[in-house]
């Protein structure tokens, strides 16, 4: 057995542990540092001190202080270190923590509920209005956040008895819900494309203005299917009475979205327009929108002590998470490469004789097939980098490659049996909600994230248009 065949049954074991459900950062290092210290075995450097003791006749002590010493002389030792050294002071990941703050504070700033209401009596008139302020609600809120089960599970305590109280049908009104909750991790700023452009060394300002459009589409393809659903079959989402929303006035309308939409909105825009245009890097615009996140929560009168130290907690925590995955994958990547995994994997790949099309949908049937036990971070960090090296042979931009991944991995949250979506809803829905209900009311959500999919490769200036435009350059 070669070098290269010991790193696919690395790459096999991690698999079989993920699976089995093993902590993925620390399988990661253990697999890294396991099979490293066998790639990496050198007994003429390890025990050269241990063998110049036993010469000189050292004592007992002597001898098992430099055995100890020669075991841990192994260059996986100074990888290990090396990696993580280069995660902790990678610049594009400072943008996490001050990303995440800044969701978690404006999660607790208590402004969900009065954006929804807002939302529904300006829709009113809309058929599914509710449904129609739901995923708009989703849609703003994700952005702001970008964690997925946190607003899957706040519309859900909000949203969905309301919209079960008007009569709405079960699986129409939580699949909106779901496919709504999804959107954060595609549209700018997204945690999720900072992520992947760490890992493939793409600009993440080119990543942000390539990913806004395509987002907004698939934002749009929602929307229009929810209306398009009420008009025509109306019963799935009656028309709400006089009574049910209220009367206002425009004034009232106005002022409404004035203190409910706009402080959100123009968080969101200033952090994204600083990016964009050039004004502040993404950690200079995160720290803005940490600082913003704060002063909103403060306006609402929801910054408490309390709600402060559950953010910062939130932060750390998670921040750690992405962080050491980010250390076991570099280092498994590269005992990986070492061994002559990736260079037989490419070998394979290339041999297929494949076009790009092909290709490309090979790449991301797996990527979809992943989704099912995987988190989008874990799929981003372990297996992406598999398939960057391949781009190059196959005439794909890395930059495109993303974006179709980052449209791909919203049906991780919506793809049976393991649709995370589905589990954080059925978690705070009545009990009467099925969680085959929810199945069923998200998959023509997941058709149409394939749908959209269709239409960036057919139409791939959706992804180049704004980059283009903003910053020059040829696709």
């Amino acid at each position: 057995m070669t070098d290269a065949h010991i790193a696919v049954g690395m790459l096999l074991i991690l698999i079989l542990t993920i699976f089995l459900g093993f902590p993925v950062a620390f399988t990661l290092m253990a697999l890294g540092v396991g099979f490293g210290y066998y790639a990496y075995f050198d007994a003429a450097r390890m025990w050269r001190a241990y063998d110049r003791a036993l010469d000189s006749g050292g004592d007992a002590f002597t001898l098992t202080e430099t055995w100890i010493g020669g075991f841990f002389n192994n260059r996986i030792f100074d990888l290990f270190v090396n990696q993580t050294y280069s995660v902790i002071q990678n610049d594009v990941l400072t943008a996490i923590p001050l990303f995440l703050f800044m969701g978690y504070i404006v999660e607790r700033a208590n402004i969900v509920d009065r954006l929804f209401s807002t939302l529904y009596s300006v829709t009113r008139r809309l058929p599914g209005s509710m449904a129609v302020a739901a995923l708009v609600t989703c849609t703003l809120f994700a952005t702001a956040t970008g964690i997925v089960g946190a607003v899957v599970t706040l519309m859900g305590l909000l949203a969905l008895p309301a919209m079960l109280k008007a009569r709405y049908d079960v699986r129409y009104a939580t699949g909106v819900i779901c496919a709504g909750g999804t959107l954060g991790i595609l549209i700018p700023p997204s945690i999720l494309l900072i992520v992947y452009a760490a890992t493939s060394g793409i600009s993440v300002v080119r990543m942000y203005a390539a990913a806004l459009l395509p987002g907004l589409a698939l934002a749009g393809l929602y929307l229009t299917y929810v209306v398009v659903r009420a008009i025509l079959q109306p019963q799935l989402a009656p028309r709400p009475t006089k009574e049910e929303v209220g009367e206002h006035t425009p004034a009232q309308l106005a002022w409404m979205m004035l203190t409910s939409f706009a402080p959100l909105a123009f968080l969101i825009l200033a952090v994204l327009g600083a990016i964009l245009f050039g004004l502040a890097t993404p950690s200079e615009a995160a720290a803005i929108g940490a600082l913003g996140g704060l002063a909103l929560a403060a306006a609402y009168r929801a910054l408490t002590w309390r709600r402060l130290k559950e953010s910062v907690y939130l932060t750390a925590r998670t921040t750690a998470m992405v962080c050491w995955l980010f250390v076991g994958s570099a280092t498994f990547a590269s005992v990986f490469a070492y061994l002559g995994g990736q260079q037989l994997i490419s070998d394979f790949v290339t041999g297929l004789d494949m076009s790009p099309l092909m290709f490309l949908i090979m790449a991301q049937i797996i990527i979809f097939i992943l989704g099912w036990p995987l988190e989008w971070t874990e799929i981003i960090v372990i297996f992406i980098p598999i398939f960057i090296p391949l781009l190059p042979h196959f005439g794909i931009d890395p930059l495109f490659f993303g974006i179709l991944v980052a449209i791909n991995l919203q049906t991780a949250f919506l793809s049976p049996p393991m649709a995370m979506s589905a589990y954080y809803l059925k978690g705070v829905s009545p009990s009467h909600v099925k969680l085959t209900d929810i199945f069923r009311g998200m998959m023509p959500y997941m058709l149409i994230v394939i749908l959209c999919m269709v239409i960036i490769y057919l139409f791939p200036d959706i992804v180049y248009m704004l980059p283009n435009l903003l910053y020059g350059g040829q696709r």
